[in-house]
């Protein structure tokens, strides 16, 4: 197996059920330490929102912390990953100096929550284009299918408030 770049840490090796072409190296960029990834999100999106307030409960040993897509953050964490800045059509994980799209990013995050949501790796056997285009789908009718929020989601309580990055 190919990984993409070099100095990988064990959490980048864990998941190696398939190659990642959307896995891409960043100039070194970490937030805080290689033990937390942050989750970019379309804070305008009541899907991606949904999914963040999902994973919060989730995520009891706070493998995650949050950005939305649309704060200073989450755009210089996207212009380090050599994405656009200005089109928010994916979540994006960011740990260390990698980042995952799409359905990577989906299955990565699975692979990190308590209970058998680790067990959705299974569907990276499934070719990478085909998860691909079900999530493209997805993304270009969210906003149809669940709604657009007017303002970005933050959290109510202040535990899961601090691991929201602005």
């Amino acid at each position: 197996m190919e990984l993409i770049g070099q100095g990988y840490t064990q959490a980048q090796t864990e998941f190696k059920l398939y190659k990642s072409e959307s896995t891409i190296k960043t100039e070194g960029y970490a937030v805080e330490d290689n033990s937390t990834a942050v989750i970019l999100f379309d804070g305008m999106c009541n899907l991606c929102s949904g999914i963040v307030q999902f994973v919060i409960p989730r995520d009891p040993k706070r493998h995650f912390r949050f950005a939305s897509l649309q704060s200073e953050t989450g755009r210089m964490m996207l212009s380090r990953c050599q994405l656009p800045t200005d089109r928010f059509n994916s979540f994006v994980v960011v740990h260390g100096v990698t980042c995952r799209t799409k359905s990577d990013a989906a299955l990565y995050v699975c692979s990190r929550l308590t209970g058998g949501w680790r067990l959705l790796r299974v569907f990276a056997a499934v070719p990478r284009p085909i998860r691909d285009r079900v999530y493209d789908w997805v993304a270009r009718n969210r906003y149809r299918l669940f709604g657009q929020r007017s303002s970005c989601f933050m959290p109510d309580r202040e535990r899961d408030r601090e691991r929201f990055l602005p």
